[in-house]
């Protein structure tokens, strides 16, 4: 299994997954036709199913032209956007699996952005790529690297136990998510946790690779665990910037009216 970002629209990522053993693939969050159906020529490989994490028109706005160029294709959308998501004709709750040639990917319900978002988890296994042996995880706009998506529909609580069941996946879990906002998030991480050294490399990495014109996708698991402040909501650290930030945050407030606090920071942050 090979993972090829697809940029799409102007910071989206849209996620080319590639069975190689059978030359088919699946494309999450399609924003637009174009870019995937120049890398699905690229790499000659056959559509066999969209997988869709939520119904936002910047990660489905593909949809409905790869569908017309070919009849029956498979939509893979969270039953509650039954609704949302164009052409949807399999719709899946938490805990299903979809399979796709010899790949075969686990939905994770992760509402907060929205309330039917879905996680796609493909677990390592022993392969030729490090796509293969460390597993996979498409997020789409929950979880970000250093961040995580508005709460549009959702609660901080929803959220909190979103984060939290993505980044309770094994640590060399290889996180794909929805936008190129790292370096923004990086500086909000450090303006939470100004002291930690983790977030410090890790924005020095992500400067370098954005002006070698690189994209920061992948993250994992372990990174988040280290630099994210919305994973990071049980830290002391976080905890007593997001009561500097709001004094009405009661001192053991759980980890929700953390995150809430913090969501509300980052939502008005410069």
């Amino acid at each position: 299994m090979r993972v090829l970002p697809v940029p799409c629209l102007s910071d989206n990522y849209a996620y080319l997954v590639i069975c190689d053993a059978t030359r088919r693939a699946a494309i999450v969050d399609p924003g637009e036709p174009g870019p995937v159906e120049e890398a699905l020529a690229r790499e000659g490989v056959e559509l066999a199913a969209v997988w869709a994490t939520h119904h936002h028109g910047d990660h489905i706005g593909g949809v409905a032209d790869l569908v017309s160029r070919r009849p029956g294709l498979e939509v893979v959308a969270s039953s509650h956007d039954r609704a949302r998501v164009p052409h949807a004709n399999l719709l899946v709750e938490d805990g299903d699996t979809v399979a796709m040639g010899e790949v075969t990917a686990k939905i994770i319900l992760n509402p907060g952005h929205t309330l039917g978002a879905i996680s796609f988890w493909i677990e390592g296994r022993a392969g030729e790529t490090d796509d293969d042996r460390d597993g996979v995880v498409f997020t789409g706009d929950t979880l970000f690297a250093a961040g995580c998506g508005r709460l549009f529909e959702g609660t901080p609580a929803q959220m909190h136990t979103s984060l939290a069941r993505l980044t309770a996946l094994p640590p060399s879990t290889r996180i794909y998510f929805g936008h190129e906002y790292t370096a923004s998030n990086l500086r909000f991480a450090a303006a939470v946790e100004p002291d930690s050294a983790e977030v410090a490399r890790r924005a020095e990495a992500v400067a370098a690779a954005r002006a070698d014109g690189k994209p920061t996708t992948p993250s994992t698991v372990a990174l988040e665990r280290a630099t994210n402040p919305f994973v990071r909501v049980d830290a002391a650290t976080v905890q007593a910037a997001a009561r500097r930030h709001d004094p009405t945050l009661e001192a053991g407030a759980d980890g929700a009216a953390v995150l809430g606090v913090v969501r509300r920071w980052k939502d008005g942050f410069k």
